[in-house]
């Protein structure tokens, strides 16, 4: 499935619920909780905190913080919604 596919799909999910569901039955666990890692990280980058006090603070690796702070260079996390509390 391309990116334009899977934008359209998840697009099309009406609620919570429904996203809940789609995201529990094609991810695993793991795959849900890097997930959400990788969206403190975006998180925390955009508060301003140092990269190697969020991969200690999360746990995770440097690469992975890098790549988030690459993200956010290419303007991939400028829109208002990362403004709210609930993403941190």
């Amino acid at each position: 499935m391309k990116q334009q596919d899977l934008s359209e799909l998840i697009l099309s999910l009406e609620t919570k619920a429904e996203v809940e569901r789609f995201l529990r039955g094609i991810l695993s666990e793991v795959e849900i909780d890097q997930l959400h890692q990788r969206i403190k990280v975006v998180g925390m980058l955009k508060d301003g905190l140092p990269q190697h006090k969020i991969a200690e603070k999360l746990g995770v690796g440097v690469a992975t913080v890098t790549r988030g702070s690459k993200q956010i260079q290419l303007g991939r996390f400028n829109q208002s919604w990362w403004d709210s509390q609930a993403w941190r």
